[in-house]
């Protein structure tokens, strides 16, 4: 399952709640912005500005210096129409890039089953987190998921285990477990499967930490060390292509200023020391970060907060990014909101269309379920 290939590596971060887009890239020449944000408003002195119109908020100095050197897409104005400011339904539509239904095939096991069609590499899509994105959800298309790489395994990480041969007869019997699912269902036969893949990549995976070595200092809270842990497993050459992880909760209806910060800090931060590591071992041309959120918020504040809206934006982060700013950010002017919410100009199925195409080099039409505008930003 060790490869060489030096295969393109799709990282995506999901702002998980719903990240207020009006306070991370600021208009903050526009009278309306301060008209709208009496209370929950970013001072002008304290704002990074990226030209004489837009600025990065100040807890973001580090994306802002990879925005700086290039290396860093905006993409604004992204959604969908018809926003149903739905946590659920709206991360739905993100994951199954199905707005008008209910989908059950994620948009990403699609990009994992063309990268690997015969299911080989049980790594090949990784998601660092607890449970299971639905973008990653799909009968066929294995997918590890780990909570924890650090302590990470299925039995072969027990107490008591002292050889080789207690950990296969242990790992036997609990396939073992799984085997009365062969031909009861597809449901079981499925879950049968799941299992199987599930105890064969936990037990490759767990090898990644003993390969690993680097100079560079992650933070400790959830969003460093998870993308400590994508770097871990990209550098022990396992062939996952497609790594996911979230962070949050950007659900900021009360206390917005101080959980903001906290949460912008933390991922510019982490980011950060991730694309160093990779820099430490030449592999920075290799991966791109993607992060996205469900929706926006509202442009009015609440006092305290912001409320769900629908407009948002979305970043692409790495060495091979065209950096910039793409797509127009939504006019504020209250004739042109939708429901009191920036209108979402830019589909975000264009903007995995890009991906999937300029990035991964795949046909992204069955992915993401017809032809949406590319971009030019990688």
């Amino acid at each position: 399952m060790t490869t060489t290939k030096k295969d393109p590596v799709l990282v995506i971060l999901q702002l998980t709640g719903a990240n207020d887009y009006l306070n991370t890239i600021v208009p903050y020449t526009n009278p309306l912005y301060w008209d709208n944000r009496p209370k929950v408003r970013i001072s002008e002195d304290l704002l990074q500005p990226i030209d004489d119109e837009l600025a990065f908020r100040p807890d973001m100095e580090q994306l802002k210096k990879l925005y700086d050197n290039g290396k860093m897409a905006i993409v604004h104005g992204i959604g969908f129409a018809n926003s149903p400011r739905s946590h659920f339904r709206a991360m739905d539509i993100w994951h199954t890039c199905e707005p008008d239904s209910i989908g059950v095939e994620g948009w990403l096991a699609k990009v994992i089953r063309d990268l690997d069609p015969t299911g080989e590499n049980v790594l090949k899509g990784v998601n660092f987190g607890q449970g299971l994105p639905r973008a990653l959800m799909m009968r066929g298309v294995p997918v590890t998921s780990v909570s924890n790489l650090a302590s990470y395994g299925v039995l072969s990480t027990a107490r008591g285990i002292t050889s080789e041969r207690e950990k296969a007869q242990l790992l036997d019997s609990f396939a073992r477990m799984y085997a009365p699912a062969i031909g009861t269902g597809p449901t079981m036969d499925y879950l049968g499967q799941a299992g199987r893949d599930a105890m064969k990549g936990a037990d490759i995976i767990r090898t990644a930490p003993e390969k690993y070595t680097s100079t560079v200092e992650y933070a400790r809270n959830a969003i460093a060390r998870s993308l400590k842990d994508v770097a871990q497993v990209h550098l022990a050459g396992l062939g996952t292509q497609v790594f996911y992880t979230s962070h949050g909760p950007f659900d900021t209806h009360f206390n917005q200023g101080g959980s903001h910060t906290k949460l912008w800090a933390e991922i510019s931060e982490a980011v950060e020391a991730f694309f160093a590591d990779l820099h430490e071992h030449n592999v920075g041309e290799e991966v791109v970060l993607m992060m996205f959120s469900e929706f926006g918020r509202r442009v009015r504040d609440n006092g305290t907060g912001t409320d769900h809206g629908a407009g948002g934006v979305a970043f692409l982060i790495g060495d091979r990014v065209n950096g910039g700013m793409y797509g127009t950010y939504p006019s504020l002017k209250p004739e042109d909101l939708t429901q009191g919410d920036l209108a979402p100009s830019y589909d975000f199925r264009g903007f995995y269309s890009t991906v999937v195409d300029k990035w991964l080099g795949l046909d992204p039409v069955p992915i993401v379920g017809g032809q949406f505008e590319q971009m030019a930003f990688v």
